[in-house]
């Protein structure tokens, strides 16, 4: 009998603990592909919140950038994500625009290079955009020095993106009305162009070109996590792109409080700690402990450029057909 009531009583335990873990509610993050990759921030960052949130945090990958926004615009209000993780200034505006997005209510101290205020999209990284070379290639030093090599280049499709975007920002901001006559001038140096930033430095290791879009911050990885110092990144004259990923909450959400809550989780030190050697950019608010040993040596742009997110919405249709036009010749 008392064996008998005692797996009874183990039987209604575990049935307790599984009802419990069954009624914890869930925060699902739409995000893209490299944050959730075995050696990206999601296999940290996802149980050091479920530690203080008491609930389940579902990160689903949604393709790049880019795409993230494309996929929400699609799903409108039936949406299944609470928080978009992985929009930068680029498409900041766009995302408001779509009247999904609900305001947080938070005002962490960030350290960033620009002011922000946006009430609806918060920062956890930044960096700057810049070609990644070997060690003893002689990179070209600006765009017109590029399109007159026979420097063979990866880059990213600005539809899918963020990467991508970026490089239409970039050529776009400093050139202006010649950004077309630049971007003839590179068609030729382009060996492919992926739908995201994955496809095209995994081709890049491969041998498949000189020099792919990718940050300054990109050697930091080999350094750090490989101990090869023979990546670089080609400083250029122009003047380098600057990208800041945002994440927001989703108005239609049923978990507002969770949301705000991995908001507020993701501006402090465990998230932004995570970020360095995991996402290798740089974080939106510096760790205690600084950034690792290694960051020092990284390539520091003499000259950072950044649109407005209203004026990158401005000029992004432009910037775009001059890409398609110039390409398709």
């Amino acid at each position: 009998m008392r064996a008998l009531l005692i797996a009874a009583g183990l039987t209604t335990g575990a049935a307790a603990g599984a009802q419990t873990a069954e009624e914890r509610p869930e925060l699902t993050v739409y995000t893209y592909d490299s944050f959730v990759s075995d050696w990206g921030p999601g296999p940290q960052i996802e149980p050091a919140f479920e530690a203080v949130c008491g609930c389940e945090l579902n990160l689903v990958a949604a393709g790049d950038g880019a795409a993230l926004l494309s996929r929400i615009r699609l799903e409108g209000e039936r949406t299944e994500a609470d928080v978009v993780l992985g929009l930068d200034t680029n498409l900041v505006h766009a995302a408001r625009e779509t009247g999904l997005f609900a305001e947080h209510g938070l005002s962490p101290e960030l350290d960033l290079p620009v002011e922000w205020t946006d009430p609806a999209f918060l920062p956890f990284d930044w960096g700057f955009f810049a070609f990644v070379h070997g060690e003893g290639f002689d990179a070209p030093g600006s765009f017109r020095e590029l399109a007159e090599s026979d420097t063979s280049i990866l880059i990213q499709d600005p539809r899918s993106s963020t990467p991508g975007l970026g490089l239409l920002m970039w050529v776009k901001l400093a050139y202006g009305d010649e950004a077309g006559a630049i971007w003839e001038g590179l068609a030729d140096n382009i060996v492919t162009v992926t739908p995201g930033w994955s496809e095209a430095y995994g081709l890049f290791l491969e041998g498949e070109a000189d020099m792919v879009l990718s940050y300054t911050t990109s050697p930091a990885y080999h350094l750090i996590a490989e101990d090869d110092p023979t990546k670089a990144a080609a400083p250029f004259d122009e003047g380098h792109y600057m990208q800041v990923e945002v994440a927001g909450m989703l108005a239609g959400s049923d978990q507002p409080d969770l949301a705000r809550q991995f908001l507020d989780f993701m501006t402090g030190p465990e998230f932004q700690s995570a970020i360095p050697t995991t996402n290798w950019m740089y974080p939106a608010v510096t760790p205690p402990s600084g950034l690792p040993e290694g960051f020092e040596t990284l390539t520091v742009p003499e000259t950072a450029l950044l649109f407005a997110p209203e004026e990158a919405a401005e000029v992004r249709d432009a910037a775009l057909e001059e890409w398609r036009d110039a390409l398709s010749r």
